[in-house]
């Protein structure tokens, strides 16, 4: 079984980084999700896809997988590509690009 360790991004919805401080660790499936005929649930006998362990950072994460002698790999998460601009920046005189409604 392998184990995942990873940050995960902020939501949509967030605007400060709430917890995208926080490390996980989550298990990948060992058997695919399988649809009931008669209700239309998926389930899977799978416990191990349901657990989340949170961590403060990368370190502890691994530690504990390497304590518990888990297969893991590490995903470091991406950087934000968007700069930060403020609202008054749309109205400078010196724009690289000129501002139009």
């Amino acid at each position: 079984m392998t184990a995942r360790i990873y940050s995960p991004a902020k939501t949509a919805m967030q605007s400060g980084k709430g917890k995208a401080s926080e490390w996980l660790v989550e298990f990948d499936r060992s058997s695919a999700k399988s649809i009931d005929p008669l209700m239309g649930y998926t389930s899977s006998g799978d416990t191990q896809a349901q657990v989340k362990l949170r961590f403060t950072n990368k370190e502890e994460a691994v530690a504990y997988a390497q304590k518990q002698g888990l297969a893991y790999r590490v995903e470091e998460p991406k950087q934000q590509k968007r700069r930060n601009s403020t609202y008054s920046d749309n109205f400078k005189f010196d724009r690289k690009v000129p501002w139009t409604h």
